[in-house]
Parts: structure tokens; sequence; C-alpha cells
């Protein structure tokens, strides 16, 4: 397809919100994808530490006595 001016070329025979719009939004999602990527690994990171250090404070903790854990 050929243009004869840049106001052609944008308005792509009548199809250009059509288009732009679709451009646009590719773009912004592929903009968007490695963020929420990057926000949900630090979200899992920090979910994981949690749990470790709970977990690791839980075995080091002694156990209550009278619980049924404690009794031998």
């Amino acid at each position: 397809m050929y243009w004869n001016s840049l106001s052609d070329f944008f308005a792509m025979g009548d199809h250009g919100l059509y288009v732009w719009g679709s451009f646009a939004v590719m773009a912004a999602l592929m903009i968007l994808e490695p963020v929420l990527l990057a926000r949900g690994r630090k979200k899992l990171l920090e979910r994981l530490r949690r749990q470790y250090r709970a977990e690791a404070i839980e075995r080091e903790s002694p156990r209550r006595a009278g619980t049924p854990e404690a009794r031998p």
C-alpha cells in the first residue's frame, strides 16, 4: 500500500482508528507484562522469605508443655 502523505499513513485507508488502537493496546500490554511479572516475583519471594523465617522460628522455639506435640 502506498501513501501520498503522512496523514494518509496515519489514516490507514480509513482503518486508522482500528490499526493504531490495536497498536496502542498491544504496546501497553507488552510494557505492562514485565512490570506485573516483576511485581509478582517480588511478592512471591517476600512471602517465601516470611514462610521460611516462620518455620525456622517454629523449629527453634521450645515446645509448650502440655501440648500434644511436646509429649514423648
